[in-house]
């Protein structure tokens, strides 16, 4: 299949390589562009972890090296991948989502052992902060980037050709629809399968779109839903 990848430039790369190793094509078309706040100085703490719910937060963050020995806690292998490269030893990716994120934290963290720092984007899907405080914790949210939305005008050619678009969070998908209504461009959109990573995400779609959810809102559960929807040869 030929599928639009709307991340952003640094993530859509790796996912058009994992795509092409299953035998699809991966169309680049961001519809974000991530811009690091400038002279973002963070916290000392003391910090008992450190959360993110994005790869872009660790690129865009300068974290010195006491941070880096912290435990750091994500949703998905891609942003524990990242932030491995950056020198957090001890990254590791749980839930899949936020929701799974801030149960994994509530069950093997505790809130008296100190308070957490949460490295996000000025927008988020999910408030990762408020579903802790309500658990108990004592969160830290550190904007360390802007995401500015994106129209690529290389969009209506590519539509021609694609027969999907992989959707990863309710924020960019809200984004897409944007995009399509910009460039009027929605009703040749809705011939596509829409692959989305959660419930959440579909949810933003109009339901006359053609609409696929992952069983497993991770990387896992993407790839497998295009297998189901891969016609053989």
């Amino acid at each position: 299949m030929r599928l639009i990848i709307t991340r952003p430039e640094e993530d859509a790369s790796p996912l058009a390589k994992k795509l092409a190793s299953l035998g699809h094509v991966g169309i680049l078309l961001p519809l974000i562009r991530i811009i690091p706040r400038a002279a973002v100085q963070l916290p000392d703490g003391p910090w008992q972890a450190v959360c993110i719910t994005s790869a872009n937060a660790i690129r865009a963050a300068t974290c010195p090296s006491h941070l880096k020995a912290l435990p750091l806690l994500t949703v998905g292998p891609q942003s524990m991948a990242e932030a491995r490269q950056q020198g957090f030893t001890r990254a590791a990716a749980h839930g899949g989502d936020v929701n799974g994120l801030s149960a994994y934290i509530a069950s093997h963290l505790k809130p008296q052992d100190g308070p957490l720092l949460y490295l996000s984007g000025a927008e988020t899907s999910a408030d990762l902060t408020a579903k802790l405080k309500s658990k108990g914790f004592t969160v830290h949210r550190e904007v360390v980037y802007d995401a500015e939305p994106m129209a690529p005008p290389e969009l209506a050619a590519e539509l021609e050709t694609a027969d999907g678009v992989l959707l990863y969070s309710p924020r960019t998908t809200m984004h897409w629809l944007s995009a399509l209504q910009q460039l009027n461009l929605t009703t040749a959109a809705a011939r596509l399968m829409h692959f989305c990573l959660s419930a959440n995400v579909a949810a933003k779609l109009p339901k006359t779109f053609r609409i696929a959810v992952a069983e497993s809102p991770d990387e896992a559960g993407m790839m497998s839903m295009l297998d189901r929807h891969t016609e053989p040869e």
